[in-house]
């Protein structure tokens, strides 16, 4: 059956990596799923311009043009005169250090800042954004710059990057080496700030748009600090579990498995104390609805259940912590669904 989630909003602001697609492959039910809405692309991937990832994505089969793509490193620039201008220097013309991309240098030139390439040319602003070609040379340079007073702002604090192979290092990752160096830390302009969600918005005139991500650190916290609706597909970086035991911004107002497909009847039951849960635990028994892959009965399953692990474990007062909960099928799909999670 078809996920009518997405017809009760007037857009959807989708991440792209593990949501949309992973490395040069489809996300399963993503294009289906998406097709015939307004959509924009937010994505904390600051390595290529707007119009290198609209390129990607209709490579993919995904309608999309450089308007449809909202990026970290273009969030970054424009954070990056905001920055400036708070401290009085004007930032048409000041210079600035950009560790990343040719495309983040191409954007960041777009806003008015002259791009420079030695810590010795004195620049305003060091801009951080992820690129293969991050060496150690860059990351130092950017490092001198900033220890001589330059502002440090980053695209972005993913820590991992996924693609086809797994996850790779992300931006975060390389941050933390600079920020160890210099001992400041960044002001960063991507998720999960709200921002980049407020802009992908007014870009459409939606005032009732749904965040769909994979991630619940960055996707999901930002659409919720933005005040919007959430929805976590399990395609990507946070698992199963992951989500049982989010806590505050990283809960999602929704779970599914994709964006297409959604399986109606699953259902959840709790039990305090129960024998697998532990005498302080919790044990949730969830019971299968209508059949279909596997993967779409893992997220159902979940979407039954975490409601109630996520009561218990605020009343218990252990959102925050990782304490006993059990959660065991009724039934032989409910068990080959909880089976599948991750």
């Amino acid at each position: 059956m078809a996920l009518h989630l997405l017809d009760h909003y007037d857009a959807i602001l989708a991440d792209l990596d593990g949501t949309v697609f992973e490395g040069g492959r489809p996300v399963p039910g993503a294009a289906e799923g998406l097709s015939g809405r307004r959509v924009v692309y937010v994505t904390n991937n600051a390595s290529r311009s707007p119009e290198q990832v609209a390129e990607h994505l209709n490579q993919l089969g995904f309608p999309a043009d450089a308007d449809s793509v909202l990026t970290s490193a273009q969030a970054a620039s424009t954070l990056a005169s905001r920055e400036l201008e708070q401290r009085g220097i004007s930032p048409q013309g000041a210079k600035a250090f950009v560790i990343g991309a040719e495309s983040f240098k191409e954007l960041a030139q777009r806003e008015g800042f002259c791009v420079v390439e030695s810590a010795d040319d004195e620049p305003a602003i060091v801009l951080q954004g992820h690129s293969p070609d991050n060496d150690w040379a860059r990351l130092s340079e950017g490092a001198l710059a900033i220890r001589r007073g330059a502002v440090y702002v980053a695209s972005n604090l993913d820590t991992t990057l996924p693609s086809e192979r797994g996850l790779l290092v992300g931006n975060g990752s390389m941050v933390a080496a600079v920020s160890t160096a210099t001992g400041q830390r960044p002001v960063s302009a991507g998720k999960p700030g709200p921002a980049m969600f407020h802009v992908a918005a007014q870009r459409l005139g939606s005032t009732h748009p749904l965040v769909v991500g994979d991630r619940l650190d960055t996707d999901i916290a930002g659409g919720n600090a933005a005040g919007f609706d959430t929805l976590c597909t399990v395609t990507g970086v946070s698992g199963h579990w992951d989500v049982l035991y989010s806590s505050g911004l990283n809960r999602p107002n929704f779970i599914a498995a994709n964006m297409r497909d959604h399986l109606p009847g699953w259902s959840a039951t709790v039990t305090e104390g129960g024998a697998a849960g532990g005498a302080d635990g919790l044990q949730v028994t969830v019971r299968a609805g209508e059949e279909g892959p596997v993967n779409v009965m893992a997220a159902e399953a979940l979407a039954a259940a975490a409601p109630l692990v996520w009561k218990h474990l605020d009343a218990s007062g252990s959102a925050d912590s990782r304490p006993e909960v059990a959660v065991v099928g009724g039934d032989d799909l409910a068990r080959r669904a909880v089976e599948a999670w991750r």
